[in-house]
């Protein structure tokens, strides 16, 4: 669907109705949003929009519960997960500007502790570094400690960095890691002197007038009950699902906010740190730092297909890349049932924030490139469709491919009880494998959600069957047995790369047994 916008008075086409974007049609806006909810089946949508120093939308569509079928409204609250990590690094930058660290510091001088596989990283490894995705661990490495929730305290979670074996050398690719941005948070505890969560609130989130975000799900007033829950769709059914917000993951992805509170954010940003109040809430000199790329990647091809992609990069706490030939600053943000999206056009002053409880990241990515069609003025796509198509084949293919293939030499199992005992990982700690009426179990002790049942998949190897199905997780696990015939360690890698969210990192478990 195609935004007409008024542009100067003899652009004026009678085949259209034009008006200002600062003016927007939100009747327009509104059908393409709904549109979007329904092609891709999403309970709840929050979306706000803000053009030239003003919000120009902030509203609520569907419902944020469809078992009580309570309504969004612009208030409502949702998990934002990583979109949380630029509040980390705008953190960081207010400390900078107080003199009291800079980017260039290294973390061990903050955090005695600190240390990582390889010594010569953990002594060079600097903030900057913690929030360019740039330590050399690989995609989602660690996050075991902190997903889909864990009891694992921050001293816990630093003193597992070593055990992690990086995936590449130091600063020579690009890959996400969110327990990096666990230890930024911590870095702005210790500068600060006061918690994460409180620096957060009282520094950041207080100043904006967010008035009903908070640093983590259970900071949220028991008197407000304005908050969505997210769901997941399985066997052609959406089914609510409560996850706390990603509250272990901290500075990587624990806040919890409405996209009213969002668009004053947003604001920011566009004016360079100021504050809609008029003071700077961080200096200009540090935006530049947070929107500069500090490590690159490849241009996508789809991407550039889509949208003439010709670069794209991570800052500190932002994706960038071009688009048209505008810079564009955005995050995404996921949990179990719930997805955000943040896109920033600074040269158009142009800001979009979508919060959604369900896991269909092209429905918000629909709505953002529809509005930018218009702002940019682009030839009319219906990206409602077009995006449509794309997901759900992707995802026909990837649950097509779920399921393991047959063994192609299928050897039998031994008893049971050769292979019960406690395992132990370095960096997650203890995972029992116990016989309980005649079916083999698995408990990781840290993670609540992660218990299960082993099913034979053939020799050593068997199939986990977590109890939570909405988890999506299945994973092989392959024992290798010592002379005795008893376990000496064991593997884990998810059945479905494709299906299975990657911060389940079962490939990075070097279990040995206790």
């Amino acid at each position: 669907m195609k935004l007409c916008k008024l542009a100067v008075a003899a652009a004026l086409l009678s085949s259209c109705s034009f008006f200002s974007y600062a003016d927007i049609d939100s009747e327009k806006i509104e059908q393409v949003i709904e549109t979007s909810m329904a092609r891709f089946d999403v309970p709840g949508m929050a979306v706000a929009i803000v053009e030239n120093d003003k919000v120009v939308l902030a509203k609520g569509f569907g419902v944020a519960n469809l078992d009580t079928g309570k309504k969004v409204n612009k208030d409502t609250l949702f998990g934002i997960a990583s979109n949380t990590k630029a509040f980390t690094a705008a953190a960081l930058a207010k400390l900078i500007d107080e003199g009291k660290l800079n980017w260039d510091d290294k973390v061990i001088d903050h955090l005695p502790e600190f240390r990582l596989y390889d010594p010569y990283v953990t002594r060079e490894m600097t903030i900057r570094d913690l929030l360019s995705h740039r330590s050399g661990l690989g995609l989602g490495q660690g996050d075991l400690m902190i997903w889909p929730d864990t009891d694992k305290s921050i001293d816990e979670i630093i003193a597992g960095l070593k055990y992690l074996k990086p995936a590449s050398s130091f600063r020579s690719k690009y890959a996400y890691n969110n327990l990096m941005f666990v230890t930024a948070g911590e870095v702005v505890a210790r500068v600060s002197g006061m918690s994460w969560n409180d620096y957060i609130e009282k520094n950041i989130l207080q100043p904006l007038h967010m008035e009903n975000s908070r640093a983590g799900f259970s900071r949220i007033p028991k008197s407000n009950k304005n908050w969505a829950i997210g769901h997941i769709l399985m066997d052609g059914k959406l089914n609510p699902f409560f996850v706390n917000y990603l509250e272990d993951f901290r500075g990587a992805g624990a806040i919890a906010s409405s996209v009213n509170d969002m668009s004053q954010w947003l604001l920011t940003q566009l004016a360079g740190g100021k504050m809609p109040s008029g003071e700077q809430l961080f200096s200009e000199k540090q935006q530049a730092q947070m929107w500069h790329p500090h490590i690159t990647s490849m241009a996508s091809k789809s991407a550039y297909e889509a949208y003439h992609q010709q670069f794209r990069g991570y800052g500190l706490g932002w994706s960038i890349e071009d688009y048209h030939g505008f810079k564009k600053l955005g995050h995404g943000g996921g949990i179990l049932g719930m997805v955000s999206q943040v896109t920033l056009l600074p040269e158009k002053k142009l800001g979009i924030v979508i919060l959604s409880n369900q896991q269909a990241f092209s429905a918000l990515s629909a709505v953002t490139h529809e509005v930018l069609e218009d702002a940019l003025e682009l030839e009319d796509k219906d990206w409602v469709e077009e995006l449509a198509k794309k997901h759900f084949a992707s995802k026909q293919k990837a649950y097509a491919n779920a399921k393991p293939d047959t063994p192609a030499d299928y050897q039998p199992q031994l008893p049971n009880i050769n292979y019960t005992g406690t395992l132990h990982d370095d960096w997650y700690g203890d995972v029992i494998i116990e016989q309980l009426d005649g079916k083999l179990r698995i408990d990781f002790t840290h993670t609540k959600r992660l218990k299960g049942t082993l099913e034979h998949y053939t020799g050593n190897t068997f199939i986990v069957k977590w109890d939570e199905k909405l988890l999506e997780a299945d994973a092989f696990i392959r024992f290798d047995m010592g002379a005795n015939n008893r376990v000496n360690s064991a593997k884990m890698r998810a059945v479905s790369t494709a299906v299975t969210d990657f911060s389940f990192d079962f490939r990075n478990l070097n279990l040995k047994a206790k």
